[in-house]
């Protein structure tokens, strides 16, 4: 089952040229790359940077905070967030702002390409307990994994060479959680362009993820006993697109 969501749209710029990046070009420079021609400017320009802080607080203060006592005033006594989302760290995709979720709502885990390993005592428990927490303490009902277009994650992920030195202390590992995902996109669209096999290796990255969920014990039995689903979602913020699936157990 799927869905999409279409967003305000943005008019692409025409003229743009350029030689796509090849799939030799080095890790650092596909995570480095990822401004836009002409940034628009932010909204801390000219101020300091822990002022920006402040008075980003003070507006939420003064417009939601204080205007909506009947959302913040349940949630002095806990939270019972219905979803668990992860996503990319990316600062162009933050999941409360493009999916509209209020503060209680998700229990959200973000990270560099939105990738979720496998199930190991051993490696990742930042990862492991923070899922653990939200399936047996939290009950969330929802676990969302979200990509999205032009992650510098992902094209790493895609350029990484057989035997070729790392070039970062962690992005390197870390990116190959979603190796499975890479080796299916480079099989079955091996003439596809590398910018076009970025944005399918988006997309099956998310189901690798979505099926290392499953490796977690208490997830799996979540699953087993329906009070657990499965969800893949892709944020294009090029064009305003939002599409979900559900991932089958």
């Amino acid at each position: 089952m799927s869905s999409c969501l279409c967003l305000p749209c943005y008019k692409k710029k025409e003229g743009s040229s350029g030689a796509k990046p090849s799939i030799d070009s080095p890790t650092s420079s596909l995570l480095q790359n990822q401004k836009p021609t002409h940034p628009p400017p932010p909204p801390s320009k000219g101020m300091d940077a822990v002022e920006r802080l402040k008075s980003g607080f003070e507006q939420f203060k003064a417009e939601v905070f204080d205007k909506k006592p009947e959302l913040f005033e349940p949630l002095k006594a806990g939270q019972a967030p219905r979803y668990m989302v992860f996503a990319c760290a990316d600062s162009r995709v933050c999941p409360s702002v493009t999916l509209g979720l209020q503060p209680g709502e998700a229990f959200t885990i973000r990270n560099i390409a939105a990738m979720v390993p496998g199930y190991c005592k051993n490696r990742y428990t930042g990862i492991g307990s923070a899922i653990e927490y939200a399936v047996c303490a939290l009950k969330v009902e929802v676990l969302v994994v979200i990509g999205h277009s032009r992650c510098g994650g992902i094209k790493a992920l895609l350029s990484l060479q057989d035997g070729a030195p790392d070039t970062f202390h962690f992005v390197e590992d870390w990116v190959r959680i979603g190796f499975p995902a890479k080796k299916k996109v480079q099989t079955q669209h091996a003439s596809v362009p590398f910018d076009d096999q970025c944005s399918i290796l988006e997309k099956e990255a998310v189901n690798v993820s979505l099926e290392n969920l499953k490796t977690y014990p208490f997830v799996k039995e979540g699953l087993a006993n329906g009070t657990l689903k499965l969800v893949g979602g892709h944020y294009d913020f090029v064009s305003g697109i939002f599409d979900t699936w559900e991932y089958e157990n």
